[in-house]
């Protein structure tokens, strides 16, 4: 069995990182409405998977520093 491709799968990591980081992005952004609102239940949601993500985030991260 040949040995696993570290740097191809850092870099697939890296592709899915960046879009990870991008749709926390946008999940941010839907919450923004709503601030102030009698609704802070969906800002505390919301927040709560943007946070969630980040995390996705910085996991992947390692993952790529660990490859190389």
């Amino acid at each position: 069995m040949p040995a696993p491709d570290a740097s191809s799968a850092a870099t697939q990591l890296s592709v899915i990182a960046d879009t990870v980081d991008r749709q926390r992005e946008r999940v941010a952004s839907i919450a923004e409405p709503f601030l102030g609102t009698d609704r802070e239940d969906v800002v505390t949601t919301v927040h709560e998977a943007e946070r969630q993500l980040l995390m996705a985030s910085r996991a992947l991260q390692r993952a790529i520093k660990t490859l190389a």
